[in-house]
């Protein structure tokens, strides 16, 4: 089968991201633990961020990660805090993961969650772990971009082009098919962020190492990050002699050499975040601006018209 020609971002397949997005996760089931490390990690970058938004929006925590959200509430204990989860029938699920103990006296005083779509503009969106899952990020952006207001900020990670590199070798190895889609690398990341109308954005990088006590525990773990939506994976289930095989690969290819006993899989982790800014205004010989776009040009300083809003 011929390759694919090389797109930005890397090829998808939309149906598999569609049932993906779908798909609701079971009663108890967690968030995966990378997951969750990767929300505190970029949890601790909010100290960087002086604004304090007065709404914000939590994208899709189930899978993000429900354990930073008390660390988000308590940073930001007076703000009001929206929930977009999906599909409908997971709304439960996120409602008694997040759900605040009736005992705790701090949380008596703080808004209640919101578990429906905001009517106002958000001054933060926080969105974990899920842009490499969507199959156009693109759209996905633009959406963001437009639940923000003026001056709000988006906060994101996702997986990068490194990640599962040693898995990646074993299956080209075997001559397999990729055993998961490709991430689209920071600056491209940062090149759609532009595109999509945001301002100053900052990307950061870092890889992480995980090791695992056995083939079985490294590809239960795999299995909670997500799923392989290569266009080109394989067509259908393997048998159990297919399994029984790629254990045994992964047993004799993936050893860490620190701790032989373990298995090692790395992870490159991209963070982003960038701000909304206030709408410019292009002025020809007749204009026609929204009494929105004038509001905004107005709280930015800049009258629609001067240099600093063209």
């Amino acid at each position: 089968m011929p390759p694919l020609p090389p797109q930005r971002p890397p090829t998808i397949d939309a149906l598999a991201a569609a049932r993906w997005a779908q798909r609701a996760p079971s009663t108890g089931e967690a968030s995966a633990w990378l997951h969750e490390e990767v929300a505190r990690r970029m949890e601790e970058r909010l100290q960087w961020i002086v604004k304090k938004p007065e709404r914000w929006l939590h994208w899709e925590p189930l899978r993000g990660g429900v354990a930073v959200h008390p660390l988000l509430a308590q940073r930001y204990p007076q703000s009001q805090c929206f929930i977009a989860q999906t599909p409908p029938e997971s709304v439960p699920l996120v409602r008694r993961a997040l759900a605040k103990p009736w005992w705790d006296a701090r949380h008596w005083r703080a808004p209640a969650l919101q578990f429906h779509a905001p009517t106002q503009p958000m001054d933060m969106l926080w969105a974990n772990m899920a842009l490499h899952m969507a199959a156009d990020p693109q759209a996905l952006i633009a959406r963001w971009y437009h639940l923000l207001a003026t001056d709000g900020f988006l906060m994101f990670s996702c997986f990068g082009p490194d990640t599962l590199r040693e898995l990646r070798q074993l299956y080209a190895a075997m001559g397999w098919p990729a055993p998961a889609h490709e991430f689209t690398d920071m600056h491209d990341w940062g090149d759609m962020l532009v595109e999509a109308g945001f301002a100053e954005p900052v990307m950061d990088m870092e890889r992480i190492t995980l090791t695992f006590s056995s083939p079985a525990h490294l590809l239960t773990e795999l299995r909670g990050l997500g799923r392989n939506l290569h266009p080109l994976r394989f067509a259908g289930l393997r048998g159990r002699q297919w399994h029984t095989e790629l254990q045994a690969q992964i047993k004799q290819r993936l050893p860490d050499p620190a701790q032989p006993a373990r298995l090692r899989l790395g992870f490159e982790l991209i963070y982003g975040h960038a701000f909304k800014p206030a709408p410019r205004i292009a002025v020809r010989a007749q204009t026609s601006v929204s009494l929105e776009d004038f509001r905004s040009a107005l709280r930015s300083g800049a009258a629609p018209g001067s240099k600093e809003s063209l």
